[in-house]
Parts: C-alpha cells; structure tokens; sequence
C-alpha cells in the first residue's frame, strides 16, 4: 500500500503545480504566455520535485500520526519548497515564480496532504482486513511476535485472525482441524512454519486450501514479503546461500563503488566547514578531543578503525563515547552539542573518510565493535554471515529499527541484515538511502 500511496500523492501533488502555473500563464498574467516561455517550467519543475522530496522525508501520506500532522507536515513541505525556490531567486536576483500561483499552491497542498493521509489510511485499513493470516507455528511466541512485527514495522499491511501451535493441532485429533477454522474464521493466507511443514497432515490440509483459492506461504516467505525481514528461527546454514550482490554481480560492485566515492567527496565539502564549526563549539558543550576513533568490524571479519564526531564525554582511559557499553536513550554520557549532533547524525559524517577508504560503503550492515562482534558471534547463529559485504553508512537495519541497545536489539537486526544481503542492489540501496533521508528529517537520533 505505500508504495501505491506514494507515487499517487505525488502525481497529484505535480498535476496542482502546473495546472496553478498553467492558470497564471493563461488567466492570470496580464499579459499570456506559455509556460516554456523565459524558462519558467524548469523553476516549477524544481518547486515540484522539492515539495515532493520534502514531502517523502516527512512522511507524507502514510506516516503522520493524525490529520493535524498531515496538514501540518504539508505546509512544511510547501514552505521549504518555496524557500528553495527563494534561494535560488536570491542568488540570480530575478523573481522565478508568480506569487498569486504560488499563493493557490501554498493553500492547495497541505488541503491535498490530509486528504491523501485520509484516502491512504482507509485503503491501508481495508487491505489489512483483506489479508487475513492463520498461522501453525511449533511456538506461542512465534505468534506474538509476528503479531509485533506486523503492528510497528509492516511493509504491507495484514492482520492476524488466528492462530494454532503444533501442540494444539495434535491435541484435537481431528483431522482436518486447520482447514475447518481456516474457513470458519474467513483467513485469506495460511502461513506455516518449518515445524509444521514437517507434518503430512497439514501439507494435505494447506495443499486443500490452496485449491479453494487460500494463499499460502511459509513463516520464512511472509516476513520476507510482508515484514522486510528474515526470521531468524526459520533460518538453516543452507537457506543463506542465496547469491549476494557484492558476490555475484561484478557490475553492481564497481558501480556501487564509484557511486561511494562520489558520495564522499561531496561528503568532505561538507564536512571541513562542520568540522570548523563544531571545534569553535566543543569548548562551551563538549569539552575533549574532536574526533573520536574507534575499533569496528569490516567486511570479512577485518578490523578498521572508524570516525565520528565525539558526541560523548571522553572516558577515564583517554578514550571517548563509552566504548565498553551499549549507547542507550537518554545515556547521560552525551553531550549537550553531542545530542544536537546525534540527532542530526552529522556525527556520522567523519566517515566519509572511511568510505574514501574502502572500510565502508554508502548502504550495508552496520560495523559493530570486535567485542560485541565476539559476543554475539557466540550467541547468534550465522552472526558472521553479516561481514559478508562490506558494511556500511547507513542500512536496512537502521531505517527498520534504528541503533542497536542490547543483544536483543542485535538479534532483531541481524534478521533485517540478512534480508538486505538477500535483496542486495541499486533499487533496494537507493531505498534505504530515501528511508535515511527520511529519519534525519525526522530528528530519529540515538
């Protein structure tokens, strides 16, 4: 559903800017024009594609929390895309976009967001209700956690109607118990997990309910469609041979890799001025070093040291940011400037030279530290799989979940580590990257 919602907002959002600019040339202007006249379709152009971007990166439609939000989030969207639009009239010096046009569009698109934000949460209610999941799992928790998963972070939207374990199943005897309540309950997909796969009965049973139109897929299959993940419990050495893009796909890696160096030599323009900024700062709310430098694991299992802007308070061992423990919310070792760059992730910028590097790359899974490395390797199956690639900047793990605060955090973002290594290529890395964008938008600091 969003990726349907999105692009028809935004094909609405470019039909009222040109059809208010079509208005001005035509009715409004006192004198007519077309509007490939003195290049004027190049300046709607950019308002339209700043209004959408900025439109992406707060969340419209499908995001706001609430219809003042949406409208809310729509006049920022319009408002910034007018303001780049300013920027560019005041470096040229000339007016680019009639103001009674541009006036209509103003009062038009945040009207236009909470109506979509409408539109988009009954259609995503009614396709919820469509797919109606039964599942037969070995495990009660299984359930549960499938009923989290698809509540907080769903790529597409579904609803849990009921629910059988193994145990269960084989208590009853009857059987055709899991085709009679599939039916009875009106369940639109039957998942199932390996345990169950496993039984002759029940295949008999879903292959039955296949023929009578039942989608069915197995609980490995629908997180992967529906949650964006792969579920760990599900998880064989086997299933993970799966071709890799930095593996397999000689093109993929050599572009990928001239797209990184691009990115961070940009990235180093920005990153002198901040740097210069941020040390005339550190002195007033961030007493100790600048740079903060810390061990971190790269692909293959090699280490590297990586860069940041120190956000916390340097430990008594002369090193920074707590290295030994986890960071977690509201961590009274940040600093005042540190949060300000924390959640701004400009304290990630430094690694631009890590990419210039070749420790890192623009999307991948995240480094972690050797030691958290070494722990989780011993409690997490197929952890290692993960320093396949190279790691990277920004992830998959990342925009579903954020930063990691204990080995229960880590657990859950493996799973969306190996769904990225599975999906691994331009379309998917160009959409974490919008995600990204997204969250720093949206002030998702750590």
């Amino acid at each position: 559903m969003k990726l349907i919602a999105r692009p028809i907002y935004n094909v609405i959002v470019v039909g009222f800017v040109f059809a208010f600019a079509q208005l001005h040339a035509r009715v409004l202007a006192p004198e007519k024009y077309q509007l490939t006249d003195y290049g004027i379709v190049v300046w709607w152009t950019t308002f339209a594609v700043a209004q959408i971007c900025l439109g992406y990166a707060l969340g419209l439609p499908e995001l706001a929390p609430s219809r003042i939000s949406a409208v809310v989030r729509g006049a920022v969207a319009t408002v910034g895309a007018f303001v780049v639009i300013s920027t560019f009239q005041a470096l040229l010096a000339t007016p680019l976009l009639p103001r009674s046009s541009s006036a209509l569009v103003g009062v038009v698109l945040p009207i236009w967001a909470v109506i979509a934000w409408n539109l988009t949460r009954d259609v995503t209610e009614r396709a919820a209700t469509r797919d109606r999941v039964f599942l037969v799992v070995e495990r009660d928790e299984d359930i549960v956690n499938l009923e989290r998963d698809l509540e907080t972070g769903s790529e597409l939207p579904a609803t849990v109607v009921g629910a059988l374990t193994l145990d269960q199943v084989r208590a009853v005897g009857t059987v055709a118990v899991i085709r009679d309540e599939v039916r009875r309950i009106g369940a639109s997909i039957l998942v199932l997990d390996t345990g169950s796969q496993a039984d002759a009965s029940i295949v008999e049973q879903a292959a039955a309910l296949h023929r009578d139109g039942i989608r069915i897929r197995t609980l490995a299959l629908f997180y992967e469609e529906w949650i964006g993940k792969l579920p760990h419990p599900e998880l064989a050495r086997v299933s993970l041979l799966f071709d890799i893009g930095e593996l397999h796909r000689v093109r993929y890696v050599r572009a990928k890799r001239i797209v990184d160096i691009g990115f961070a030599l940009v990235g180093l323009l920005a990153l002198l001025p901040l740097t210069l900024v941020v040390s005339v700062m550190n002195p007033l709310a961030n007493r100790g070093p600048l740079i903060y430098r810390q061990l971190r694991v790269g692909r293959h299992g090699e280490e590297f040291v990586i860069y940041k802007l120190r956000t916390m308070v340097p430990s008594k061992d002369g090193g920074s940011d707590g290295a030994s423990t986890w960071t977690t919310a509201g961590d009274t070792r940040i600093t005042p400037l540190g949060q300000m760059l924390r959640r701004s992730h400009l304290d990630e910028l430094p690694q631009v030279l890590n990419i210039l590097k070749g420790d890192l790359s623009l999307v991948g899974p995240r480094p972690e530290q050797p030691h958290y490395v070494a722990d989780l390797a011993d409690k997490i199956d197929f952890y290692d799989v993960r320093h396949i690639v190279r790691p990277g900047l920004t992830g998959w793990a990342q925009v579903k979940q954020g930063y990691a605060a204990d080995h229960v955090d880590a657990f859950e973002k493996l799973q969306y580590d190996f769904y990225y290594l599975r999906r691994q290529g331009f379309a998917f890395d160009t959409r974490i990257l919008w995600r990204t964008v997204r969250g720093v938008v949206g002030g998702d600091g750590r």
